[in-house]
């Protein structure tokens, strides 16, 4: 009960909901702090970048109900959304404010709403700071 007390102070203090029992990979970085919000049955590789306003979430109903699971090496831009069972690759850069309930293949960029695939040998080259 006290541990869910302060995990709750923090989750209003610093607008980010980001639950013990999520999957995460060693070198996750947070550049952005501020409305990050993932489900607790995600699933996210080895360094992800997250900006600020990222939403990873679930769907509740249809084809694609269920968690996202992330690869290694993924840049994921401001306000950007994914959600459904889907399964983002490795080596993907999602771009700002884009919406993905889609499976994204490895060495990809995505763009816009709704989201685009650009196939990009070296997506997050440049991107993605002092990985693990």
């Amino acid at each position: 009960m006290f541990y869910r007390l302060i995990y709750e102070k923090y989750k209003i203090k610093y607008m980010m909901d980001i639950p013990a029992s999520v999957v995460i990979g060693k070198g996750l970085r947070i550049e952005h702090i501020g409305g990050i919000v993932i489900n607790p049955k995600a699933q996210l590789g080895e360094n992800i970048t997250l900006l600020n306003g990222v939403l990873i979430g679930a769907q509740n109903r249809g084809p694609k109900k269920g968690f996202p699971s992330i690869g290694n090496y993924v840049w994921i831009g401001t306000n950007s959304i994914i959600v459904g069972k889907i399964h983002i690759g490795n080596n993907v850069l999602i771009a700002p404010g884009a919406y993905v309930n889609f499976d994204v293949p490895d060495n990809s960029i995505v763009l816009g709403n709704p989201g685009k695939i650009i196939s990009k040998i070296n997506a997050t080259e440049g991107y993605i700071e002092n990985p693990v």
